[in-house]
């Protein structure tokens, strides 16, 4: 029902959104209601199943925390420390969530409850006193090292501050136990309100900063992107790293000496070439670790790349080399398109944009950006360029000469669809670049190439698309449209080139796009416009674009790139 999806839209949104911003504005008790009541609409057996349990545990938990309280409670009294104490039981979300983390059942979820003993103490002797009961609590109950959370020493950037130690109570159950004073217990549970009532508290920088960068995000109206990212920047656990004159900055977990590098400053970032850290010499794709000490080394010929952006793990980082990429673009291609000019000039060659668009088109380019990027990138032939150019230049010139009428499609013989396509018994459309009055494109949809079986469709405009025998639309073409389809076949070969895409899947084993374009480099007259890999699980998934002169080649290319170690399958699209 309407009513159904519109709860479950709102259940999304408040597990998606709005809990972890509660969570990062330290409103801890809204985000545990938000994300049981998300939890309650979007699974439903599983909210009921640990609400059941927890009511039936009640009594036996109760008297646990009860046990488990006293010595600790006689011992702070003797040491005249003012304080009280609370336990409470996990939230139902946050069961679920490590249920589904550690593939477990609710029996074997060990740390249910947690112990929070709250000091009423001066600010100057809050960390003193905190430390002296984390001191009492692990002489007398065993503490487990990994599970020590200090927030004392650096709070988050939220202004959180507290001391997390488990710890194995009686019955050798594990227990959490928090550990804080009144003013930080306030400003955990009432979040921002109590924050901003306390004068110089560490990390309100961070917390500006943050503030700044939501409103600025919200603004933009990126909608999509920026929540990802935000939720990123919400969930992931901070490491602190320092400058080499000592300067803390706070990351996130996962975040590079790149992310590092932009921090300081987008010249940094873009001239990276690594780091030192601890004295070690590192790339710039190395994840920092808390208290890492970080030299940023640069050079002048380093420029950011596109797959930087995967590098990059902070929201600020990725935006700068998407800035920075923007303006290398622009770079590149006002130089490669400087270079063209002066190479035509030298060779006596006009150069007029109308045609350049028209090779610009015919070369399989949408944009004249990708194709001035190519040609700075030398994965483009500038000679081959200007050849082609001339060519275009020639046919222009030929077409606007006076011509023969064009002939009417009735002079046409059209087939039946289930006539064999290459049948030799009526008129066939013969294939030649130099062809006069017939207006005829290769089709994008097979992209035929010389020696292809092929058939020609005549287009609304009157024009001839030339399909391949096996093109995935041929049959429906033949369908309804049987009377619009030609015969066609190549003339002779004139060492023209077509482009066409393979699709390559295999295991992702290093050095494959190595391998895969070493092969092709030494394959003459195939010329590679493009490859564009994409790896997932030990799997790649590559589309590879080139250029060449007809089938026999292709099909021989095909077989060695087969022979490679790892390629499982190649697919002509």
């Amino acid at each position: 029902t309407e009513n159904e999806e519109a709860k479950h839209k709102v259940s999304e949104e408040a597990s998606y959104l709005y809990a972890p911003l509660a969570h990062k504005l330290g409103l801890y008790k809204l985000k545990s209601e938000l994300e049981d009541l998300s939890l309650k609409y979007l699974e439903h057996d599983a909210y009921y199943m640990i609400k059941d349990k927890l009511n039936e545990t009640k009594a036996s938990r109760d008297k646990y925390i009860e046990s488990f309280i006293a010595p600790i409670k006689k011992k702070l009294e003797e040491d005249g420390l003012k304080f009280h104490m609370k336990g409470r039981t996990k939230s139902i979300h946050s069961i679920w969530q490590k249920m589904k983390k550690q593939k477990c059942d609710f029996e074997g979820i060990y740390d249910l409850f947690a112990i929070r003993i709250i000091l009423d103490t001066p600010l100057e002797l809050e960390k003193v006193q905190c430390w002296h009961v984390f001191a009492l609590v692990t002489n007398m109950y065993q503490p487990n090292p990994k599970r020590l959370r200090d927030w004392l020493s650096v709070p988050k950037s939220n202004g959180y501050e507290s001391l997390h130690i488990t710890v194995k109570g009686p019955e050798n159950k594990w227990v959490e136990v928090q550990i804080r004073t009144e003013r930080m217990d306030e400003v955990a549970e009432r979040g921002l309100a109590a924050h901003w009532r306390y004068k110089g508290i560490k990390g309100e920088g961070g917390m500006d900063e943050w503030l700044t960068s939501i409103r600025r995000a919200l603004e933009n109206n990126d909608d999509r992107q920026v929540i990802d990212q935000f939720k990123m920047d919400l969930y992931e656990d901070e490491i602190f790293v320092f400058t080499p004159k000592g300067d803390l900055m706070k990351f996130p977990k996962g975040a590079t000496v790149l992310d590092f590098a932009y921090r300081i400053h987008s010249n940094v970032g873009n001239h990276c070439i690594g780091a030192k850290i601890n004295g070690k010499v590192v790339t710039f794709r190395h994840v920092l670790k808390s208290g890492d000490q970080i030299e940023i080394l640069t050079s002048t010929n380093q420029k950011p790349k596109r797959d930087w952006l995967n590098i990059v793990k902070t929201s600020r980082g990725k935006a700068k080399v998407r800035l920075a990429l923007k303006e290398t673009q622009v770079k590149d291609g006002l130089y490669a398109k400087e270079m063209l000019e002066r190479r035509m000039k030298n060779r006596k060659i006009e150069f007029d944009e109308s045609t350049m668009s028209h090779l610009v088109k015919k070369l399989g380019f949408k944009e004249m950006n990708d194709f001035y990027k190519q040609i700075a990138d030398e994965t483009l032939d500038i000679n081959h360029v200007i050849e082609k150019y001339q060519e275009v230049q020639d046919h222009d010139r030929n077409l606007l000469a006076p011509q023969q009428p064009a002939r009417s499609a009735g002079e046409y013989s059209f087939e039946s669809p289930a006539e064999d396509i290459m049948s030799n018994n009526s008129d066939v459309l013969v294939i030649d670049r130099n062809l006069k009055g017939i207006d005829y494109k290769l089709a994008t949809c097979c992209h035929p190439i010389y020696g292809d079986d092929v058939f020609g469709f005549v287009t609304v405009n009157g024009g001839i698309k030339i399909h391949r025998s096996d093109c995935p639309n041929a049959p429906e073409l033949r369908k309804r449209f049987g009377y619009r389809i030609v015969k066609a076949k190549w003339s002779g070969k004139d060492g023209a080139q077509y482009s066409t895409t393979l699709k390559i899947i295999g295991n992702d084993d290093i050095g494959i796009v190595n391998n895969i374009t070493s092969v092709i480099s030494k394959e003459e007259k195939i010329m590679m416009r493009s490859i564009n890999i994409d790896s997932h699980d030990g799997l790649f998934n590559g589309n590879l674009e080139i250029n060449v002169e007809d089938n026999t080649k292709l099909n021989l290319l095909i077989k060695k790139l087969r022979t490679i170690k790892g390629v499982k399958q190649i697919i002509r699209l």
